[in-house]
């Protein structure tokens, strides 16, 4: 978990230009350019990066925090994450989003919801699930 909140954190700037990484339901790739590792993320947790955005995203499904790049860099946003079966609020917190757009959360595994994020007097809203075959990357939360 502390690598992929590293990795996401990271400026994209400052990354070394051979690390790639792909988050996965269950666990982390990583890679030097030469040699893949994975490293396993716990079982009961599942790691969510969104990416709002005004104008420009870009698709994908497992987050690369080496090369996923958001439209929305430093933005402060308030995201409210609920979960359907019980109504618990999971999330409910304003954050900054990463100098690569993002802005991660650490949810249960296996679970649907909705996320809403606000910024700057704009909002958008869609369900998530966190089960095994989910993605970990949501670039499509257009803000209107």
């Amino acid at each position: 978990m502390e690598v992929v909140d590293r990795l996401d954190r990271l400026d994209p700037q400052q990354r070394p230009a051979d690390l790639k990484a792909s988050v996965r339901a269950g666990e982390l790739l990583i890679s030097d350019g030469g040699q893949e590792h994975s490293l396993p993320i716990p079982a009961d947790r599942f790691y969510l990066s969104v990416a709002p955005y005004l104008r420009q995203t870009h698709d994908c499904f497992y987050h690369a925090p080496t090369g996923c790049r958001g439209e929305l860099a430093g933005k402060q946003a308030h995201v409210k994450i609920v979960n359907d079966a019980d109504g618990t609020v999971l999330v409910d917190e304003s954050r900054t989003t990463f100098a690569n757009g993002f802005v991660g959360f650490w949810l249960p595994r296996d679970i649907t919801g909705i996320l809403q994020i606000t910024s700057d007097g704009k909002a958008a809203e869609t369900k998530i699930s966190t089960g095994e075959d989910a993605a970990t990357c949501l670039t499509t939360l257009r803000l209107a």
